[in-house]
Order: C-alpha cells, then sequence, then structure tokens
C-alpha cells in the first residue's frame, strides 16, 4: 500500500508529543542518547512482563524497581535550568546515579527486612528516604517548573511544625517529626509508592506507548488528513478541521498542549488563509487540544487515578466521560460557527481529496481504538486491552511501506512511550508528598470542614450551602491549576475538594469527575494556559489574548460540571441513571452549552448578532438550564427564548443597513 501515499494530504507530519504537562525535554544524542534510549527500553519491557507475569514480590516492589529505571532518567532528559545545555552534566550524572542508588537502597538490603522496619525506620533508612525525597522535589521542578516543588515544600512543613499550631485551631495536629515523615513517604504505600505513582506505572505508561507506536504507524497523520478531507469545502471548513483533528489526534497524544501544537502545525496555514487571527486560531487550538484530555479512550493521566481512587474499571470512567465530551466540543463547534459569521471567515481551497478514499485506505487506524473499547466491555483490564491494542498497531503498520513497524522502529516507539512518562512519573512520586502529608495529619478532612462551614456561615439552607461549596470548589481547583499540572492538580483536589463534597452527600463519581473537570481546566486559563501558550507560539499571536480566547472557546461546556454536582439529577450526565432521564438531563445541557455559546460569542446562529441584553438572557437562561430540575429548566428555556426575540426584533433589516 505504500504507493498509495499520495493520498494523504501534503504537508510535514505533526510530531505529537506524549505528555506536555512538563517543561521541553532535552534532545538528547551520543552517549546520553543511547543510554537513555537503552534504559527507557528496558522499562518498557519490564512493563509489559508485569501486565502478564507480576513479579512475585508485590505492588511496590515493582514501583520501587519501576521508579529505579524512570528517576535516573529525568536528571539526564531534562535540564536543571532554562537554557542551550543539551548534553548531560556532571552534576546530572551524579543525580541519576544518586537516584537510582536511593531507589534500590530498600531491594540490595533485604526488602523483607526494610519492611518489617516500617514506623521503626534505623538512621540510614532515615537518610537514603531523606536523599530521595531531596531527589524527588528536583525531578518535578525540572519537569514541571518551581509550583508544585513549593506545594510539597509547603505540605512537608505543615507535617513537621502543625504540632506547634494552637491545637484550636481545626487544621492543628499532633505533629510529626523527621523519621516519621520519611517513613510516610519511602516505606509506606501512601507516599512516593502511593496511588498516583502506581497509576504511571502501572496503566498510563501503557498508554504513551500506545500512543507512541499509534503515531509511528502513520495514525496521527491520518487523522488530521481525514479531518481535512472531510470539511473542505464549508466556510467553516478551517475551524471544523481544528477541532475534528483536535479530537481524533488526542485518541494518540492524551495530552491537551501537545494536541494544540500538533494540530496547529498543521492547519494554522488554513486558518490563516480563512482570515482567522492568530490569537483566535490560537484559542481555537488550544480549547481543542485540551479535549484531548476529555476524549476516550485515551484520556489524560488523571482519569486513571479517577478509576484506582473509586475501585472502578477505567471502562466505567470512559463512561462517565462520554457525555461531557460531547457537550465540550459542542460548545467548541457552536463557537468556531459563531466565529465564521462575525467575523467573515471566508471559505480556503484544501486539497482534493476524497474523505471517502482516506477511510477505505487508511481507516485500519481506528481498529486498535476500537478494541480497546471492546475488550473493555469483555471484562479485560485495561493494561491487557492496551497491550493488544498496541500489537494489532504494529501489526497494522505493515500494510503501508512507508510506516513499517520495524525492528529497530519497535525499539524507539517502545523508549519513546517510556521517555514520555517521565514527567508524570515525576508528578505522581511527587505527589506522594501530598497525600501522605493528608493521611497522616487529617488534613484533607481538616481542610474540607473549613470549605462547608464556610458556605454554611451564609446560609443554613443545604441547597445554598451545596452551591456555595461547589463555586468555592471551583474557584479553588481553578486557582490550583494555574500552579500545578493537571494530575497533580487532581490529586491535590481530590484529596481536600473531594471529602468537602462527598460530606454534603454528592456521590463519589460526580465529585470525582467534577474535581478532573476543573483540574483540566486549568490547560486553558489565564495566566498559565500551557496548550494557549504552545498554540500562540505556533500562531505567532500574543500569549494572554490567546489565553482568553482559548476560556472563551471551552468556557461554556467547562460550566457543565457543576451539573454533576448540584442536583441529584446531575448524574445522569455521567450516563448513570434511567435511560430517559440521560437523554433529557443531556438535551438540557446540551441547550445550556448553545445558550452560553451565545453569550460569549455575542452571535444567535441563525438570526445575527446579540446585544447586551440578549448576551445577559443567554448568560443566565445557561446557567439556569445547568441546575437540572424541571422548573428551573422551564425558566432557563423562557429566558432563553426571550434572548433570541429580542435579537430576532433588533435585527437591523436589509434597508437600515443601506447607506443613506
Amino acid at each position: 500500500m505504500g504507493e498509495d501515499r499520495s493520498l494523504m494530504v501534503q504537508g510535514t507530519p505533526p510530531a505529537v508529543h506524549y505528555d506536555e504537562e512538563e517543561r521541553p525535554a532535552r534532545e538528547l544524542s551520543g552517549w546520553a542518547g543511547r543510554l537513555v534510549a537503552g534504559v527507557a527500553f528496558g522499562i518498557a519491557l519490564l512493563v509489559l512482563w508485569q501486565v502478564f507475569r507480576p513479579l512475585a514480590r508485590g505492588s511496590q516492589f515493582y514501583l520501587i524497581i519501576f521508579l529505579a529505571g524512570t528517576l535516573p532518567l529525568v536528571f539526564l532528559a531534562y535540564r536543571a535550568r532554562a537554557g542551550r545545555d543539551e548534553k548531560p552534566g556532571w552534576p546530572d550524572r551524579i543525580l541519576a546515579v544518586a537516584a537510582l542508588v536511593v531507589c534500590l537502597y530498600p531491594v540490595v538490603t533485604g526488602y523483607d527486612a526494610f519492611l518489617d522496619r516500617q514506623a521503626l525506620l534505623a538512621p540510614a533508612d532515615v537518610a537514603f528516604g531523606a536523599v530521595l525525597l531531596v531527589m524527588v522535589i528536583e525531578a518535578a521542578r525540572r519537569t514541571t517548573g518551581l509550583a508544585l516543588p513549593i506545594v510539597c515544600l509547603a505540605f512537608l512543613g505543615y507535617a513537621y511544625y502543625g504540632g506547634l499550631l494552637p491545637q484550636s485551631w481545626p487544621v492543628a495536629h499532633a505533629g510529626l517529626d523527621f523519621a516519621q515523615i520519611v517513613d510516610a513517604l519511602y516505606n509506606s504505600g501512601s507516599g512516593f509508592y502511593g496511588t498516583p505513582l502506581d497509576v504511571a506505572a502501572s496503566y498510563i505508561v501503557l498508554f504513551t506507548i500506545y500512543g507512541a507506536v499509534l503515531d509511528l504507524s502513520g495514525a496521527s497523520r491520518f487523522f488530521v488528513d481525514l479531518s481535512v478531507a472531510a470539511f473542505r469545502r464549508s466556510r467553516s471548513a478551517a475551524g471544523r478541521t481544528a477541532v475534528a483533528a483536535g479530537f481524533l489526534l488526542g485518541t494518540v497524544s492524551g495530552s491537551g498542549t501537545a494536541t494544540a501544537v500538533s494540530v496547529g502545525a498543521v492547519t494554522w496555514p488554513m486558518l490563516r488563509r480563512a482570515g482567522y487571527p492568530p490569537e483566535q486560531a490560537g484559542g481555537m487550538l488550544a480549547a481543542a487540544g485540551v479535549g484531548a484530555i476529555l476524549s476516550p479512550p485515551t484520556l489524560g493521566a488523571a482519569a486513571f487515578i479517577v478509576a484506582e481512587y473509586l475501585n472502578v474499571s477505567y471502562l466505567t470512567v470512559l463512561g462517565w466521560a462520554t457525555i461531557p465530551t460531547l457537550l465540550y466540543y459542542l460548545g467548541i463547534l457552536l463557537a468556531v460557527e459563531i466565529d465564521v459569521r462575525r467575523h467573515g471567515v471566508r471559505a480556503v481551497e484544501a486539497p482534493q481529496v476524497s474523505a471517502g478514499r482516506l477511510l477505505l485506505r487508511y481507516g485500519y487506524h481506528f481498529s486498535s481504538l476500537i478494541l480497546i473499547v471492546v475488550l473493555l466491555a469483555l471484562g479485560q483490564s485495561a493494561t491487557r486491552a492496551v497491550v493488544y491494542a498496541t500489537i494489532l498497531a504494529a501489526a497494522l503498520s505493515f500494510l503501508d511501506s512507508g510506516t513499517r513497524l520495524t525492528p529497530r522502529r519497535a525499539f524507539t516507539a517502545l523508549a519513546a512511550g517510556v521517555r514520555g512518562v517521565l514527567p508524570v512519573v515525576a508528578v505522581c512520586a511527587a505527589a506522594g508528598v501530598i497525600t501522605a502529608t493528608t493521611t497522616k495529619t487529617g488534613l484533607g478532612a481538616q481542610l474540607a470542614s473549613l470549605l462547608v462551614n464556610g458556605a454554611r456561615a451564609i446560609s443554613d439552607e443545604p441547597g445554598v450551602v451545596l452551591a456555595l461549596t461547589v463555586v468555592l470548589a471551583a474557584v479553588a481547583l481553578a486557582l490550583l491549576g494555574l500552579a500545578v499540572p493537571v494530575t497533580a492538580s487532581f490529586i491535590i483536589g481530590w484529596v481536600i475538594i473531594g471529602p468537602a463534597l462527598l460530606a454534603l452527600g454528592v456521590p463519589a463519581p460526580a465529585a470525582a469527575m467534577f474535581v478532573f473537570y476543573y483540574s483540566v481546566l486549568s490547560e486553558v486559563t489565564p495566566p498559565t494556559a500551557l496548550a494557549a501558550v504552545g498554540a500562540a507560539a505556533i500562531t505567532g499571536g500574543r500569549a494572554v489574548p490567546t489565553m482568553w480566547q482559548a476560556l472563551k472557546y471551552a468556557l461554556p461546556a467547562f460550566l457543565a460540571p457543576i451539573a454533576f454536582v448540584l442536583t441529584a439529577n446531575g448524574e445522569h450526565l455521567l450516563a448513570r441513571g434511567p435511560a430517559l432521564g440521560v437523554l433529557w438531563t443531556s438535551l438540557a445541557a446540551a441547550v445550556a452549552v448553545a445558550a452560553l455559546a451565545v453569550a460569549t460569542g455575542a452571535w444567535v446562529p441563525g438570526v445575527g448578532p446579540a446585544g447586551p441584553a440578549s448576551r445577559v438572557l443567554a448568560a443566565v437562561a445557561g446557567l439556569l438550564l445547568l441546575y437540572l430540575e424541571p422548573v428551573v429548566i422551564a425558566a432557563g428555556a423562557v429566558a432563553l427564548l426571550s434572548a433570541v426575540l429580542i435579537t430576532i426584533i433588533k435585527k437591523p433589516t436589509e434597508r437600515d443597513r443601506r447607506p443613506a
């Protein structure tokens, strides 16, 4: 089939990066490149072995080996500071060796004896654990910046000095000495080797390997080409192409920033010819890219942690995410259609490639994605499902001579998949500091109580208390997301915000997905919207205006998660409950998204420009419609109808538009 490559749209294929919560990694070559690739390949084989033949010593033993293999790579692959030091220096090499030694210390000194010393660590245990703590925080700094290390240090300070707080304070505790802190981090299941790292080592790394194989098999190029071919005759073609490509390419990368940059590299020339300003195009690309974190079947890393925390299957989480994902992309597509009419976007010439021919020739790239869902539905574990899908993608690559996964390319894919998970490993290990501290001190329950009591200080009405708590939680999560990556934001949010929502009777799935979606929102929230910054670099637009445009595109559908938790009917949006309930709540939420798109876009589709009064009414209608109770929905429908009628009445006639 190699001779049919001419069917594909001409241009540079998108370069997919498998996680972009991180700072840019080094482009390694020479001995360093070979070493990192070789170790990463070995870790990939260990990960695959663990799926079918788990190590006999247990999960924590596997996590120790996994961290010992990946943490040293962080110091070789990521710079200590911004600059051009592409080759690891002696400090990097020393840190890599030190990380290897302190990770393997529990194994080489007697693993069972080490576990027996839990809560009674020897001085050497404390010393090695303290060094590993420094290593983990430095790895997080190199991959994500200063914010997460500062948060970790704040939690450590609270654990150590919390006993000095007045005991009448709600957040006071008995206090922990340094050995107790190290014990909780180094020799327990709630610290470095807790749920976050377990998810990274058991699930996320397999999906990054799968994404690397799928990319090298030509899938990412096909998804973008298919999007271009599908919409080539419409005025909205350029915008629709960017959104569709973001959705499809997100199934490969699972990363918002990577998807925005990859799609932008291909579609920005088309968007520019159509007349999109750089900031507006960048905002659209960022919003479409963030959908990668929300889009089944390869949601972002935090979704795997949701499944682990709630002890449900990954397929269940995919089911919860389906309707919100559709609402999210509905909001973006409505915004695209509105902008086409507001800004006079024009149609552009696209390569004359038939979408049908592309599907017939290269549609097999969807097979592995479908296989994941089918295997999950048949009861296979997520880990085995993604391994089988990876094998299928590798086998199908031989249908095209230009993308065959030869042994050399297979080596590259496995190594790239493990290297892509390094920043997630650093974040998840650092998150162990936060989870261990909250577990040991009870901080999560105390902060949750403060949040609920703050809402009750304003009103005793249960509905009002819940609404105020939800608003405060949304603001707190949005602010938290400004500082730390999505995965860390979810973990911190869940241990603090989750208990508050659960205490008010919100079901655990609704609470978890609320925290998940608002953690994702940070990718498009000024002033640190990573997806928008990446898109602005492609379009040449100004970063901050691009962030605001991205927020405009994403905001209507991101208000929908509030509906999860405000009323009992909100759970229906997670596909939980009777089919009729799921149907009517989904329709109401879709109308709410449309109303919010009118409010942010200042245009009523099919009518014309919306004035201030219509926009205010549309915004009120959207918020009312998201409160999924029949009487309130009726009020929202009346408000939306009023907004449309006012727009129709005030719409200028053709005679009004003629010059005098």
